[in-house]
């Protein structure tokens, strides 16, 4: 049977989660400046709603930021990606702005910031998971670039772990545009929910309380 949405993402077991809504990755200046532009027509904006209405409606926000110390000490060196960012003219230094969350995101007082130095995904190693439980949270909302890998690698992760996986299509981006649209119709839709942001910020601005 399907599940209705608003009970999937009701706010008493739902969190959203941002994947390197940063600056260092997605603002300006980028890493990847093709993906940057790409995720500031509708994704970037996208994000910061449902940002605001989670808050609103008591949904917990925790932002997932990727950074790489000058020396590379804990970072993967196993795969052309995290080589291929050593070059870029913008490093992900810790406690520098390229990794603070994205302006028109922002942090509230409420939300959970929580850094790695490893990895293609913000699960796999890190403190989401644990997080996550401790806030009784069994449904994730994830949102971020890119589709291509960080976003594919979180749904897996996360439906590894057991949790229900909402992925609102237009509130992710990636590189070729056609190709992420490809995953999401051809891989994700098997793995995870994939509604509009409309569609879940109906359910939340609607539930008792926000």
């Amino acid at each position: 049977m399907p599940v209705d949405l608003r009970d999937l993402v009701a706010p008493g077991h739902t969190a959203l989660v941002t994947q390197e809504c940063q600056n260092g990755v997605i603002g300006e200046p980028a890493a990847l400046p093709q993906l940057a532009e790409i995720a500031r027509r509708r994704m970037i904006p996208n994000a910061a709603r449902l940002a605001a209405a989670a808050r609103q409606a008591g949904v917990p926000v925790v932002h997932c930021v990727a950074a790489r110390r000058p020396d590379g000490r804990g970072s993967n060196h196993n795969a052309r990606l995290f080589m291929g960012m050593l070059k870029t003219p913008v490093p992900l230094t810790p406690g520098t702005p390229a990794v603070e969350v994205l302006p028109e995101i922002g942090v509230a007082e409420s939300d959970v910031v929580l850094t790695r130095l490893h990895g293609l995904g913000p699960m796999g190693g890190t403190d989401l998971d644990a997080v996550l439980r401790n806030l009784g949270v069994t449904t994730i909302v994830g949102v971020g670039v890119s589709v291509n890998v960080g976003m594919l690698d979180f749904a897996f992760d996360a439906v590894n772990a057991g949790y229900q996986m909402v992925m609102p299509r237009d509130a992710v981006a990636g590189i070729p545009e056609a190709y992420a649209e490809a995953v999401l119709d051809n891989t994700l839709s098997l793995v995870a929910t994939l509604p509009a942001t409309s569609e879940i910020l109906d359910a939340w601005l609607s539930s008792p309380g926000s």
